[in-house]
Protein backbone atom coordinates (compact mmCIF):
# COMPACT_ATOMS: atom_id res chain seq x y z
CA UNK A 1 0.00 0.00 0.00
CA UNK A 2 2.87 2.08 -0.58
CA UNK A 3 1.43 4.29 -3.02
CA UNK A 4 -1.08 5.16 -0.61
CA UNK A 5 1.03 6.58 1.46
CA UNK A 6 2.48 10.30 1.48
CA UNK A 7 5.02 10.96 -1.06
CA UNK A 8 7.57 13.27 -2.28
CA UNK A 9 8.85 14.87 -5.87
CA UNK A 10 12.32 16.37 -6.59
CA UNK A 11 12.88 18.69 -9.76
CA UNK A 12 16.49 18.52 -11.13
CA UNK A 13 19.61 16.24 -11.47
CA UNK A 14 18.08 13.93 -8.86
CA UNK A 15 21.54 12.49 -7.93
CA UNK A 16 21.76 10.24 -5.33
CA UNK A 17 23.33 12.04 -2.52
CA UNK A 18 19.98 14.96 -3.10
CA UNK A 19 18.04 12.19 -2.22
CA UNK A 20 19.22 10.63 0.04
CA UNK A 21 19.31 14.06 1.76
CA UNK A 22 16.03 14.73 1.02
CA UNK A 23 14.44 11.21 2.67
CA UNK A 24 16.74 12.39 6.04
CA UNK A 25 15.21 15.39 6.37
CA UNK A 26 11.97 14.67 5.98
CA UNK A 27 12.36 11.82 8.65
CA UNK A 28 14.47 14.51 10.81
CA UNK A 29 11.41 16.28 10.59
CA UNK A 30 8.92 13.56 11.91
CA UNK A 31 7.23 13.18 8.48
CA UNK A 32 7.27 9.75 7.01
CA UNK A 33 7.71 8.96 3.17
CA UNK A 34 6.67 5.84 1.42
CA UNK A 35 8.16 7.10 -2.18
CA UNK A 36 10.79 9.84 -3.77
CA UNK A 37 9.97 11.02 -7.03
CA UNK A 38 12.28 11.96 -9.54
CA UNK A 39 11.69 14.61 -12.31
CA UNK A 40 13.03 14.23 -15.98
CA UNK A 41 16.15 16.01 -15.14
CA UNK A 42 17.85 12.56 -14.13
CA UNK A 43 17.59 11.44 -17.88
CA UNK A 44 19.90 12.01 -20.57
CA UNK A 45 18.92 15.00 -22.74
CA UNK A 46 15.11 13.98 -22.57
CA UNK A 47 15.37 11.03 -24.69
CA UNK A 48 13.10 8.25 -24.25
CA UNK A 49 14.30 4.67 -23.00
CA UNK A 50 17.51 6.37 -21.23
CA UNK A 51 17.51 4.96 -17.51
CA UNK A 52 18.67 6.76 -14.54
CA UNK A 53 21.92 8.05 -13.77
CA UNK A 54 24.74 5.83 -12.27
CA UNK A 55 24.15 5.32 -8.38
CA UNK A 56 20.40 6.05 -8.30
CA UNK A 57 20.10 2.17 -9.09
CA UNK A 58 21.87 1.16 -5.62
CA UNK A 59 20.08 3.56 -3.68
CA UNK A 60 16.46 2.69 -5.17
CA UNK A 61 17.81 -0.87 -3.21
CA UNK A 62 19.00 0.63 -0.11
CA UNK A 63 15.68 2.66 0.24
CA UNK A 64 13.39 -0.27 -0.28
CA UNK A 65 14.99 -1.17 2.44
CA UNK A 66 14.09 1.47 4.44
CA UNK A 67 10.59 0.74 2.95
CA UNK A 68 10.96 4.09 0.64
CA UNK A 69 10.13 3.52 -3.22
CA UNK A 70 12.07 5.44 -5.70
CA UNK A 71 9.81 6.55 -8.64
CA UNK A 72 11.31 7.80 -11.62
CA UNK A 73 10.21 9.89 -14.17
CA UNK A 74 10.50 8.89 -17.81
CA UNK A 75 10.17 11.54 -20.46
CA UNK A 76 8.29 10.06 -23.74
CA UNK A 77 9.00 12.29 -26.15
CA UNK A 78 10.12 11.56 -29.59
CA UNK A 79 12.19 14.42 -30.93
CA UNK A 80 12.51 15.17 -34.47
CA UNK A 81 16.35 14.96 -34.84
CA UNK A 82 18.55 15.39 -38.11
CA UNK A 83 17.85 13.33 -40.99
CA UNK A 84 14.59 11.72 -39.14
CA UNK A 85 11.67 11.62 -40.97
CA UNK A 86 8.45 13.09 -39.33
CA UNK A 87 4.92 12.76 -39.85
CA UNK A 88 3.22 15.74 -41.00
CA UNK A 89 -0.15 15.84 -39.34
CA UNK A 90 -2.14 17.20 -36.53
CA UNK A 91 -1.15 16.75 -33.02
CA UNK A 92 -4.78 17.65 -32.06
CA UNK A 93 -5.55 14.11 -33.47
CA UNK A 94 -3.14 12.33 -31.33
CA UNK A 95 -1.53 13.97 -28.09
CA UNK A 96 -4.50 12.61 -26.39
CA UNK A 97 -3.65 8.89 -27.51
CA UNK A 98 0.14 8.99 -26.99
CA UNK A 99 -0.42 9.99 -23.64
CA UNK A 100 -2.33 6.62 -23.02
CA UNK A 101 -0.13 4.73 -25.44
CA UNK A 102 2.72 5.39 -23.29
CA UNK A 103 1.11 4.95 -20.05
CA UNK A 104 0.65 0.96 -21.76
CA UNK A 105 3.60 0.77 -22.95
CA UNK A 106 5.02 1.51 -19.54
CA UNK A 107 2.64 -0.49 -17.72
CA UNK A 108 3.20 -3.65 -19.70
CA UNK A 109 7.08 -2.80 -19.61
CA UNK A 110 6.61 -3.25 -15.79
CA UNK A 111 4.77 -6.63 -15.44
CA UNK A 112 7.30 -8.01 -17.68
CA UNK A 113 10.47 -6.94 -15.53
CA UNK A 114 8.11 -7.92 -12.30
CA UNK A 115 5.25 -10.04 -13.09
CA UNK A 116 4.72 -10.61 -9.10
CA UNK A 117 4.52 -7.03 -8.38
CA UNK A 118 1.19 -4.60 -8.99
CA UNK A 119 3.20 -1.90 -11.45
CA UNK A 120 3.08 1.72 -9.74
CA UNK A 121 2.36 4.85 -12.73
CA UNK A 122 1.79 7.96 -12.75
CA UNK A 123 0.96 9.83 -15.91
CA UNK A 124 0.34 12.98 -16.62
CA UNK A 125 -1.48 12.99 -19.65
CA UNK A 126 -3.87 9.92 -20.71
CA UNK A 127 -7.28 9.55 -23.07
CA UNK A 128 -10.25 7.47 -22.11
CA UNK A 129 -8.64 4.31 -20.98
CA UNK A 130 -5.62 5.64 -19.07
CA UNK A 131 -6.88 4.08 -15.90
CA UNK A 132 -6.34 0.44 -16.94
CA UNK A 133 -2.41 1.30 -16.53
CA UNK A 134 -2.06 3.89 -13.26
CA UNK A 135 -2.78 7.30 -11.68
CA UNK A 136 -2.78 10.77 -13.22
CA UNK A 137 -1.29 13.85 -11.48
CA UNK A 138 -3.85 16.31 -12.05
CA UNK A 139 -1.26 19.13 -12.57
CA UNK A 140 0.37 21.97 -11.68
CA UNK A 141 -2.47 24.27 -10.17
CA UNK A 142 -2.14 28.22 -9.61
CA UNK A 143 -0.79 29.13 -6.09
CA UNK A 144 -3.42 31.57 -5.01
CA UNK A 145 -6.72 30.13 -3.14
CA UNK A 146 -8.32 29.79 -6.76
CA UNK A 147 -5.77 27.22 -6.74
CA UNK A 148 -7.26 25.11 -3.64
CA UNK A 149 -10.50 24.82 -4.91
CA UNK A 150 -9.28 23.79 -8.37
CA UNK A 151 -7.45 21.22 -6.95
CA UNK A 152 -10.79 19.74 -5.55
CA UNK A 153 -12.50 19.75 -8.35
CA UNK A 154 -9.96 18.24 -10.71
CA UNK A 155 -9.53 15.13 -8.26
CA UNK A 156 -13.69 15.12 -8.67
CA UNK A 157 -13.51 15.31 -12.31
CA UNK A 158 -11.17 12.71 -12.97
CA UNK A 159 -12.81 10.33 -10.93
CA UNK A 160 -16.34 10.63 -12.15
CA UNK A 161 -14.24 10.25 -16.00
CA UNK A 162 -13.30 6.69 -14.54
CA UNK A 163 -9.71 7.62 -13.13
CA UNK A 164 -10.15 6.77 -9.38
CA UNK A 165 -6.16 7.41 -8.21
CA UNK A 166 -5.59 11.07 -8.71
CA UNK A 167 -4.08 14.55 -6.67
CA UNK A 168 -2.02 17.54 -6.89
CA UNK A 169 1.01 18.29 -6.18
CA UNK A 170 1.61 20.58 -2.66
CA UNK A 171 4.18 22.68 -3.89
CA UNK A 172 5.53 25.85 -2.11
CA UNK A 173 7.00 27.35 -5.62
CA UNK A 174 5.44 29.70 -7.93
CA UNK A 175 6.11 32.32 -9.97
CA UNK A 176 4.72 35.19 -7.37
CA UNK A 177 6.95 33.38 -4.51
CA UNK A 178 4.63 30.82 -3.90
CA UNK A 179 1.76 30.76 -1.12
CA UNK A 180 1.57 32.08 2.11
CA UNK A 181 2.33 29.63 5.32
CA UNK A 182 -1.96 29.00 5.77
CA UNK A 183 -2.65 28.22 2.20
CA UNK A 184 0.75 26.28 1.69
CA UNK A 185 -0.58 24.65 5.33
CA UNK A 186 -4.24 23.84 3.45
CA UNK A 187 -2.92 22.68 0.16
CA UNK A 188 -1.15 20.04 2.29
CA UNK A 189 -4.45 19.41 4.54
CA UNK A 190 -6.45 18.72 1.79
CA UNK A 191 -3.78 16.78 -0.72
CA UNK A 192 -3.41 13.85 3.03
CA UNK A 193 -7.30 13.43 1.85
CA UNK A 194 -7.05 12.66 -1.56
CA UNK A 195 -5.52 9.25 -3.13
CA UNK A 196 -2.28 10.75 -4.62
CA UNK A 197 -0.46 12.49 -1.83
CA UNK A 198 2.72 14.17 -2.96
CA UNK A 199 4.86 16.98 -1.94
CA UNK A 200 6.99 18.75 -4.86
CA UNK A 201 10.63 20.74 -4.32
CA UNK A 202 10.16 22.89 -7.07
CA UNK A 203 13.15 25.07 -8.52
CA UNK A 204 11.13 28.21 -8.88
CA UNK A 205 10.72 31.25 -6.21
CA UNK A 206 9.10 30.18 -2.74
CA UNK A 207 9.27 27.71 0.75
CA UNK A 208 9.14 24.24 -0.71
CA UNK A 209 9.21 22.21 2.65
CA UNK A 210 6.50 22.37 5.37
CA UNK A 211 9.22 22.89 8.12
CA UNK A 212 10.44 25.96 6.08
CA UNK A 213 7.13 27.43 6.82
CA UNK A 214 7.88 27.37 10.47
CA UNK A 215 7.28 25.26 13.62
CA UNK A 216 3.62 25.79 13.77
CA UNK A 217 2.86 24.81 10.08
CA UNK A 218 4.95 21.90 10.59
CA UNK A 219 3.17 20.88 13.64
CA UNK A 220 0.22 20.83 11.89
CA UNK A 221 1.69 19.04 8.58
CA UNK A 222 2.87 16.29 11.27
CA UNK A 223 -0.94 16.09 12.25
CA UNK A 224 -2.39 16.13 8.48
CA UNK A 225 -0.13 13.34 7.59
CA UNK A 226 -0.38 11.32 10.46
CA UNK A 227 -4.30 10.95 10.21
CA UNK A 228 -3.47 9.67 6.16
CA UNK A 229 -1.43 6.90 7.95
CA UNK A 230 -3.88 5.88 10.30
CA UNK A 231 -6.18 5.72 7.48
CA UNK A 232 -4.16 4.04 4.64
CA UNK A 233 -5.85 1.22 5.25
CA UNK A 234 -9.06 2.80 4.60
CA UNK A 235 -7.33 3.72 1.77
CA UNK A 236 -6.78 0.43 0.39
CA UNK A 237 -10.22 -0.95 0.96
CA UNK A 238 -11.21 1.87 -1.39
CA UNK A 239 -8.47 0.75 -4.32
CA UNK A 240 -9.98 -2.03 -4.07
CA UNK A 241 -13.30 -1.20 -4.50
CA UNK A 242 -12.21 1.10 -7.16
CA UNK A 243 -10.74 -1.49 -9.13
CA UNK A 244 -13.79 -3.85 -8.70
CA UNK A 245 -16.71 -1.16 -9.22
CA UNK A 246 -14.93 1.98 -10.98
CA UNK A 247 -16.08 3.49 -7.81
CA UNK A 248 -13.39 6.75 -6.79
CA UNK A 249 -11.54 7.30 -4.03
CA UNK A 250 -13.44 11.06 -3.89
CA UNK A 251 -16.91 11.25 -4.39
CA UNK A 252 -19.34 14.23 -5.10
CA UNK A 253 -21.12 14.97 -2.02
CA UNK A 254 -24.64 13.72 -3.96
CA UNK A 255 -23.11 10.65 -5.33
CA UNK A 256 -25.69 8.88 -2.95
CA UNK A 257 -28.44 10.48 -3.99
CA UNK A 258 -27.48 11.91 -7.58
CA UNK A 259 -31.54 12.90 -7.33
CA UNK A 260 -30.83 16.06 -4.98
CA UNK A 261 -30.06 18.34 -7.64
CA UNK A 262 -28.98 21.04 -5.17
CA UNK A 263 -25.86 19.26 -3.57
CA UNK A 264 -24.67 19.66 -7.34
CA UNK A 265 -23.58 23.44 -6.56
CA UNK A 266 -21.41 22.11 -3.45
CA UNK A 267 -17.80 22.81 -5.22
CA UNK A 268 -15.72 22.64 -1.79
CA UNK A 269 -16.63 19.37 0.25
CA UNK A 270 -16.66 15.65 -1.11
CA UNK A 271 -16.97 12.10 0.36
CA UNK A 272 -14.36 9.94 0.92
CA UNK A 273 -15.58 6.63 0.34
CA UNK A 274 -18.90 5.86 2.01
CA UNK A 275 -17.73 6.70 5.31
CA UNK A 276 -16.15 9.79 5.58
Amino acid sequence: SWALGPQHAREGSGDAAEVRGAVDAYRKHGLPLSAVHLDAGHLDAGHPGVGPSDGLSGLAEELRKEDVRLVAAVDPAVRAESGDRVHDGDRREASGVCGLAAARAGYEELRRLRPDERPFLLSRSGWAGTQRYGGTWAGGVATGWPGLRASLSLVLGLGLCGVPYAGPDVDGSGADGGPSPELFLRRYQLAAWLPLFRTRAGTGPGLHEPWEYGPEILEHARVAVAERERLRPYFTTLARLARMTGAPYVRPVWWGTPEDRALRDCEDAFLLGDSL
